[in-house]
């Protein structure tokens, strides 16, 4: 099974070169990092079009419209393998997170799967924190409208629902809890207790709460998602849904 890695970089000189490697090892030669680039201040583009120089399997593409929605719009935009996970520009994989998961999406019968990871500076010194200790960590649409629980560097999901969730509206909070809650809707989603990311945390970075205003219009847009492609929603949850509640009944 082939796998997609979309990464959204911008200003990410410092570590970039370090969570490339980091991904590199995970991969095959049948496999692609999709970088898509929002204009840097800094050597970002030198940075990752030598290594796309070096490494065929990195494929590099501009992204004019600035902000993080569109730069990870467009890396998914241009994955073609079966398998996408997300990539920040500042994080390190573990040298079995891809092992791991796709063993979540084998067993599970998963549309999605999130794992979880562990907290660390600048320097990647562990702060005795992960993702899923921080977060009140559950399954359920309702949940994580409230409480987001989806975080983008720990996502990876099937390229069926690149058709559900391509493009992301611009009015949703961010694009990791607008996949998270799409796929809830379209399949089964699984939740990894496998620590598989070195997650650099700049400063305190609090998790950003939203607002009434923002969750209605993500649920507003999630709800006019589904109803256009009624459908396809249908064909996904026959196909997900349905062979996960047999995986559960064997």
């Amino acid at each position: 099974m082939s796998i997609s890695v979309a990464m959204a970089v911008c200003n990410g000189e410092k570590y970039i070169e370090q969570q490339l490697n980091s991904i590199i090892h995970n991969l095959s030669k049948d496999d692609e990092i999709i970088i898509s680039y929002n204009r840097s201040e800094d050597a970002t583009l030198d940075m990752i079009e030598e290594a796309a120089h070096q490494l065929p399997i990195i494929k590099v593409f501009s992204c004019e419209e600035k902000g993080i929605i569109a730069n990870y719009e467009n890396a998914i935009s241009h994955c073609q393998n079966e398998y996408i996970f997300l990539a920040d520009q500042d994080d390190i994989w573990t040298d079995d997170k891809v092992a791991k998961v796709m063993e979540c999406f084998e067993k599970e019968h998963a549309i999605l799967v999130m794992h979880d990871s562990e907290y660390t500076d600048d320097d990647l010194n562990q702060q005795d924190m992960t993702l899923f200790k921080d977060r009140d960590i559950k399954q359920g649409y309702v949940h994580n409208l409230i409480n987001n629980c989806y975080d983008g560097c720990c996502l990876a999901f099937h390229r069926d629902l690149v058709k559900m969730i391509l493009p992301i509206p611009r009015s949703v909070s961010m694009h990791d809890q607008w996949i998270g809650l799409v796929a809830e809707k379209a399949g089964r989603v699984f939740f990894c207790n496998e620590k598989l990311l070195q997650h650099r945390r700049h400063g305190d970075a609090p998790v950003k709460k939203y607002g009434l205003t923002m969750m209605f219009k993500t649920s507003y847009q999630v709800t006019r998602r589904l109803q256009e492609m009624n459908s396809y929603v249908k064909y996904l949850n026959g196909i997900w849904k349905g062979a996960a509640d047999e995986t559960e009944k064997a």
